[in-house]
């Protein structure tokens, strides 16, 4: 009797085994993912018809990464997607809320472990555009290297990217969407720089501009600015031939972008050395020292949504930042040569706001396309 229970607990312990060689990959216990599991998968991706604007320039798409709607969808749904951070409980869409042009509203976002950035979170419109560097300091060169990095950021999402490629290879979508986008016949395959690829092609469709009322006044000529639009569009261009002041604002800020995506001081702190900026911005990137307390020149579509402004969030309205230019800010040694102080009233000071809401554009922020897939 003892021999045959020692015998049936071998003959039980060799079954379990021999399962658990043939468990799937994407079930705890699995061995390495199959060569070609998803071979079976149809692979037909569609180019993506991404808009060209009147007067926007063309966007340049990387050759290692076209648009196409497989790939748009998969950005979109990891854009969305909790599964990014270490606990599962917040993702890029966090900090980046479709309703305020992707923004979030605060000086500084609050990550995943309840720390805070020391950054305001950056707008997502047009930044396909891009071609200075991305983040207020400039530091990724590509949509796609920006992609990266907040996943192992340790205030943001706080996970290391080798634990995100397991949870892709092992959730029930991922693995058939990653092969519709990017054609790879193995889970083994899915990399980090498959999934920012993705997110890279939904963030360059985010293009804002053509439900705005500038957009229809200013460049398709079918409405009319009303006359303080007009007053504050005359000042921000110096257009007004000496009847108004200039305003300053369209050195930076030129349509139809409304940025040159450059580095400045704009005169936000009072520093007498290059060397004692409380937030080194450009300068802690290239490592000039002229480059301290340089910021992007964000873009001004949608501004009126996108408040607090400024890298640190330090301003709340958009009546603060006109007061800040026309002061000409602090001085420092880099200050940019424009800041200088401008003679504006009040009335046109208001008339300034009053343009800078006609580049709102609600259409942007409500366009089904870049609202959350899981809702």
């Amino acid at each position: 009797m003892r021999k045959f229970i020692f015998k049936f607990g071998w003959v039980i312990i060799l079954l379990v085994f021999q399962n658990c060689k043939e468990c799937p990959p994407d079930e705890p216990g699995g061995g390495e993912p199959t060569i070609g599991d998803l071979e079976n998968i149809d692979y037909n991706p569609t180019p993506y018809d991404l808009p060209q604007l009147v007067d926007f320039p063309q966007m340049l798409i990387p050759d290692d990464n076209p648009i196409t709607d497989q790939g748009v969808l998969l950005g979109r749904m990891l854009f969305f997607d909790p599964i990014l951070s270490v606990d599962s409980s917040m993702s890029c869409a966090s900090c980046h809320l479709a309703e305020q042009a992707f923004a979030d509203g605060q000086r500084f976002s609050r990550g995943v472990e309840g720390g805070f950035t020391g950054r305001s979170s950056m707008a997502i419109m047009n930044v396909g555009f891009n071609r200075h560097g991305l983040f207020w300091d400039g530091r990724s060169a590509t949509l796609e290297d920006q992609a990266l990095l907040p996943v192992e950021d340790e205030i943001e999402l706080h996970e290391d990217w080798p634990n995100v490629i397991e949870k892709f290879r092992r959730h029930p979508d991922y693995p058939t969407k990653f092969r519709e986008a990017f054609g790879i016949s193995s889970k083994s395959e899915i990399t980090k720089e498959l999934a920012a690829k993705a997110i890279a092609q939904f963030e360059r469709t985010m293009i804002v501009g053509e439900g705005s009322k500038f957009y229809r006044a200013q460049i398709l000529g079918e409405e009319q600015l009303s006359d303080e639009e007009l007053n504050g569009h005359l000042m921000f261009f110096d257009a007004s031939r000496g009847f108004l002041p200039d305003a300053q604002c369209f050195h930076c800020h030129a349509a139809p972008l409304f940025t040159d995506s450059d580095f400045r001081n704009n005169g936000l702190d009072s520093v007498a050395n290059v060397a004692d900026f409380p937030d080194l911005g450009r300068g802690g990137v290239t490592n000039f020292q002229w480059d301290n307390g340089k910021f992007a020149a964000p873009t001004l579509w949608n501004i009126e949504l996108t408040a607090p402004y400024m890298h640190d969030g330090r301003f709340q309205t958009l009546e603060e930042v006109i007061e800040h230019y026309a002061s000409g800010g602090h001085w420092s040694p880099n200050r940019d040569a424009l800041m200088d102080s401008i003679s504006l009233d009040a009335e046109q000071k208001a008339d300034l706001v009053a343009f800078l809401k006609t580049l709102t554009d609600t259409s942007f922020i409500n366009n089904p396309a870049f609202q959350d897939p899981f809702k």
